[in-house]
């Protein structure tokens, strides 16, 4: 409490004028007290007209000045104390500041300045505007430095005016003379319309930055798509590469057959046409004059430049149109030329998703159009899980109570009750499955499906590396990728597989006993990057799968 008193003498014997501790005290008739240096350095000031610069009470003449002794008695008290003024050092101004215009002395911070008296005050010399009704009309704001350029310098008055024809501030007598009939407003309504300006820019400038970066993740999305799209196409045509360079090889090997065949025959028609034994002769001659037959080989038909050339013209075609929608449209309508050219992105993957060959083959209609596309299926020895016995030449699997103490494979499934077939699949190839038992897959899978353990990428139709048909009387389904497709109407025991690998399309079909209906149950359009292997998972024991030779 002691301090706080302190504290209140200190701030009663400070100067008004310099807001340190009393020098040389006068009180003049107000009873307000100031230092006798700065009361009447106050007052030489001219346009200060003798008055109080607390209460601004005027007096006529200049009072006679005379040092207050008990003051200065209390002043010297108080300095003995060792207290500081009451000023703390962060009130005054520093050099970015603006200063008091009535502080003499070190100045301190304006608080806020007078637009009807062109000054800036300090908080103690604020007071009076807020204590004394002649101040009460003023207009008090933030402090500004640059105060008097608020002054008309052609009348001296507070420029309250706009002129729009000019574009500058005026004041009101500048509205009626040099400005006369100009479209003028008020210094404050166009501060209103300017400030309703600047936010509109922010929110244009917020909702461009908006744009540019949606427009920018789209368009990222869209190249990334593109780039992959891109991948799979060139896979796609290695695929086809090495699917038409194998066809190849297997027909050149046929012919090298066909010819070692007819070489031989040519050898052993010579000898018999010189043997002079008419008998043998009539009896040797329909073996000898007869030759095989090769369905493959006696029609060959091998295109595949134009499949590099169908993919290549689609490709270069969506590029020419994505360049002229770009230049035409973009120019003149910026949101029609994105759309065109996210539309034709789109349709430019879509398109490279389902090049086709134009010498693609139809999918054939009845069995006997299928059969002529059949391939003999055998099981691998090497991927057969441990609980699966193979007999019949390979043909047909089984599932056993025990093990089956395989060697050791790496390619060998060990969680699942799987197995693949020998033979890679390409081209064009129909093969059918016999199952019986409780539940079974008829799939097919990429050769680098994994093997160990019993997870979802080892199971066929739960990956991205095998299509699989679950064969059940209650609810077949398709899997692909842990999904699960309806598939049409009930299975029958005996399932046929056509694929065309070239053109991306897997179909399983229901075969009726004893009969050549087929009935399609599902159908895969995608597109395969590697050879294909068949395959069938089973589940129960006793369940067996088998892959007849087809006739």
């Amino acid at each position: 409490m002691a301090q706080k008193g302190v504290q209140l003498d200190q701030e009663t014997l400070s100067c008004s004028i310099c807001l340190d501790l009393l020098k040389d005290p006068v009180t003049i008739p107000c009873g307000h007290s100031n230092c006798m240096s700065c009361i009447k350095k106050h007052w030489d000031e001219a346009d200060r007209n003798n008055s109080c610069p607390q209460c601004r009470q005027t007096f006529i003449p200049r009072p006679v000045l005379v040092k207050t002794t008990m003051l200065a008695d209390l002043v010297e008290q108080l300095k003995k104390t060792g207290l500081e003024p009451a000023a703390a050092d962060h009130c005054y101004a520093g050099a970015e500041d603006v200063v008091c215009d009535v502080c003499t002395g070190r100045k301190l911070k304006a608080v806020k300045s007078c637009l009807v008296c062109l000054a800036s005050y300090c908080d103690k010399h604020l007071q009076p505007h807020h204590e004394s009704a002649a101040f009460k009309k003023h207009k008090l704001m933030d402090p500004l430095e640059k105060l008097q350029e608020n002054v008309c310098s052609r009348h001296g008055e507070v420029m309250k005016m706009f002129c729009l024809t000019d574009h500058q501030c005026i004041c009101y007598r500048c509205s009626v003379d040099e400005h006369k009939g100009h479209n003028t407003v008020t210094s404050a309504a166009e501060r209103t319309e300017r400030q309703t300006e600047l936010e509109e820019v922010k929110t244009i400038s917020r909702s461009a930055d908006e744009a540019v970066k949606k427009n920018h993740k789209i368009l990222t999305e869209q190249i990334r798509l593109m780039e992959e799209r891109r991948r799979k196409v060139k896979q796609q045509i290695r695929s086809k590469e090495e699917t038409e360079v194998n066809r190849v090889k297997e027909l050149e090997s046929k012919l090298e057959q066909e010819i070692t065949e007819l070489r031989r025959k040519d050898a052993e028609m010579d000898k018999l046409s010189r043997t002079d034994d008419h008998i043998q002769f009539l009896l040797q001659y329909p073996s000898v004059s007869k030759l095989r037959e090769d369905p493959d080989s006696s029609n060959i038909d091998i295109r595949p430049r134009s499949y590099f050339e169908d993919v290549t013209t689609a490709v270069s075609e969506l590029r020419d149109k994505l360049q002229h929608s770009l230049r035409e449209d973009l120019d003149h309508q910026p949101g029609l030329g994105l759309r065109l050219w996210l539309g034709l992105g789109l349709i430019l993957i879509l398109t490279i998703c389902h090049v086709s060959p134009s010498n693609q083959h139809p999918e054939p209609q009845t069995r006997t159009d299928f059969l002529q596309y059949s391939c003999e299926i055998t099981l691998d020895p090497n991927t057969v899980n441990e609980y699966l016995l193979l007999s019949e030449e390979n043909k047909r699997v089984t599932v056993m109570r025990q093990t089956q103490n395989y060697p050791h494979h790496p390619d060998r499934f060990r969680g699942c009750f799987q197995v693949l077939s020998r033979e890679s699949l390409t081209g064009y190839c129909y093969w059918e499955v016999e199952w019986s038992g409780g539940d079974v897959w008829v799939a097919v899978a990429y050769k680098d499906i994994k093997r160990k353990g019993n997870s979802d990428e080892c199971k066929f139709g739960h990956n991205d590396k095998s299509w699989a048909l679950y064969c059940n009387k209650n609810t077949p389904l398709f899997w692909y990728n842990n999904v699960q497709y309806p598939v049409s109407g009930p299975v029958s025991s005996r399932i046929g597989v056509y694929l065309d690998h070239t053109a991306g399309n897997l179909s399983f079909y229901s075969l009726q006993p004893f009969s050549e209906t087929m009935t399609l149950i599902h159908r895969v359009q995608t597109t395969f990057t590697e050879p294909l292997y068949a395959g069938v998972w089973l589940w129960y024991n006793g369940d067996t799968a088998y892959f007849p030779k087809l006739q």
